[in-house]
């Protein structure tokens, strides 16, 4: 498949998408006012939250355990949309921020293997590649960390808690343009939104 060129805008105004990791679940009040607010419309791709949890602990086989986490991401997605986000569920670059509950388009397009190897982080980056934006990964945690340091940049796949066993090769490979920040500190994300810079990591290719 050919990807369509990046629009020529400038970088604090082209649409991102976003990825509420689900260990942030009880932060979405103190997240949403920010994702609301602001002047880049915003592809939000929810995370699976308890409700991913539940299937974890369900000990369902790799095939339905990938479907159910999915269905998972929508009722985390809905639970999004009820502080006052549209929800969609189609693909498509947004001209205002809105919640994807990613069920009907991911049975549609099917196009991530079936293992808890892959999960919403790499379904967000799977989004963002698709549709030739940027993405933002908020975790409840600064980056990725090496030796105790945060890592400002990685270029290269390396082994991390952070993010699923895919993520990194995936992102680098379609050469998404990613940047972890944590969540947690509702106040990077409004800095992050303003193009100030924030602590975290990028995760991009040197070419």
């Amino acid at each position: 498949m050919i990807r369509q060129q990046r629009p020529k805008v400038h970088s604090h105004e082209r649409p991102l998408v976003v990825k509420v990791g689900g260990s942030l679940y009880n932060r979405v009040p103190d997240l949403v006012p920010f994702l609301r607010s602001s002047v880049r419309p915003l592809f939000v791709v929810p995370g699976g939250g308890p409700f991913a949890d539940a299937v974890r602990d369900a000990g369902l086989d790799d095939e339905t355990a990938h479907w159910e986490a999915i269905a998972a991401m929508d009722e985390y997605g809905s639970y999004i949309a009820s502080q006052g986000i549209p929800a969609t569920d189609r693909l498509a670059v947004p001209d205002q921020t809105v919640v994807l509950l990613p069920a009907r388009v991911l049975r549609e397009r099917d196009p991530l293997p079936h293992s808890w190897d892959v999960t919403s982080d790499t379904i967000a980056a799977w989004a963002a590649s698709s549709l030739c934006l940027d993405l933002l990964l908020l975790k409840s945690v600064d980056g990725i960390a090496s030796g105790g340091v945060l890592r400002e940049h990685v270029d290269t796949p390396l082994a991390t808690d952070v993010t699923d066993l895919l993520f990194i090769p995936y992102v680098l490979k379609n050469r998404v343009d990613t940047f972890i920040l944590n969540g947690s500190r509702p106040e990077l994300l409004r800095r992050y939104l303003s193009g100030d810079p924030v602590p975290g990591t990028r995760i991009s290719t040197t070419f």
